[in-house]
């Protein structure tokens, strides 16, 4: 493999189409697009500072690379690309891209980013930043720290564990989500959603998981949890405190510890398909 090290460069496409090479201790500035088209590349000890870094790559192995908040839209339509021991800084990075993984890593910056992607693999990632995962799929999670709103949108084949994600409108219309082990505190989680599933979890959310289509909750405690699962249909939940209010539920079978208040509007709701249990007792 060709050996760039210890360099400095800048201009528009600076490596353009680099193939089978080693980036060591380097620097790209003051240049968009200075990776375009690449294959094969190693990329250790380098900070990116400009728009665009590596759009159309395959193949790309990262440790210990630097992505500033001005190598924004950093990494797109590139596939088979890793990030080890890294920080990414930049906004809307990841985007239309297959076969991605990060571990060790820090996003402080990280709105907009992995939109459109498929094949995405977080192990021990902090992340900071709204709509995080649009419209993204094949996803697997392990130790996530996520602070940003509107996060996984129309996602699809999600499993999450060990994770915290503080995130208002999580997970709408998405399909296929595992949740375990996590906890997740929002507004308004899950709405418009099918086949989702919470495991040993701890849930903060007002008026959550509404309009869901096949909803599991096992063993799960709830923090603020008013106005839930309304409209949902097909639930199987067993929630091991008590909850402030269920709203309008669909269909399945729902337990808690304890029960507030529940509100039924009979022109849309026939009570008989629910069975709801407190603390072991048919309400």
């Amino acid at each position: 493999m060709k050996l760039y090290k210890n360099g400095t460069y800048t201009g528009e496409r600076a490596l353009y189409a680099c193939f089978d090479a080693r980036i060591e201790n380097s620097v790209f500035e003051d240049g968009e697009s200075p990776l375009k088209e690449s294959r094969n590349l190693d990329i250790s000890s380098t900070e990116f500072r400009w728009k665009y870094p590596i759009w159309y790559s395959k193949d790309v192995k990262c440790r210990n690379v630097t992505f500033l908040e001005t190598a924004r839209s950093g990494i797109w339509y590139t596939d088979n690309i890793e990030f080890i021991d890294s920080n990414i800084s930049a906004p809307k990075t990841f985007r239309r891209s297959k076969n991605i993984t990060l571990i060790n890593t820090d996003m402080p910056h990280a709105q907009e980013t992995f939109w459109a992607c498929e094949g995405i693999r977080l192990i021990n990632v902090n992340a900071k930043g709204t709509y995080f995962g649009m419209n993204s799929s094949k996803i697997e999670i392990d130790h996530l720290n996520l602070d940003g709103d509107y996060a996984f949108d129309g996602g699809k084949d999600i499993i999450v564990r060990d994770s915290v994600l503080r995130s208002k409108d999580s997970f709408w219309n998405t399909e296929n989500v595992t949740l375990i082990n996590c906890q997740i505190d929002g507004e308004y989680i899950g709405w418009n959603s099918k086949n989702m599933a919470l495991i040993n979890c701890k849930i903060s959310s007002h008026q959550g998981f509404c309009y869901i289509d096949n909803l599991k909750l096992v063993n799960c405690t709830f923090g603020v949890s008013d106005l839930i699962f309304e409209l949902c249909s097909n639930i199987d939940a067993t929630i091991l405190n008590e909850v402030e209010s269920i709203k309008n539920p669909i269909s399945g079978r729902i337990s808690v510890k304890g029960l507030e208040k529940i509100i039924r509007h009979e022109r849309i709701i026939d009570k008989r398909k629910t069975e709801i249990l407190v603390d072991g007792k048919q309400i």
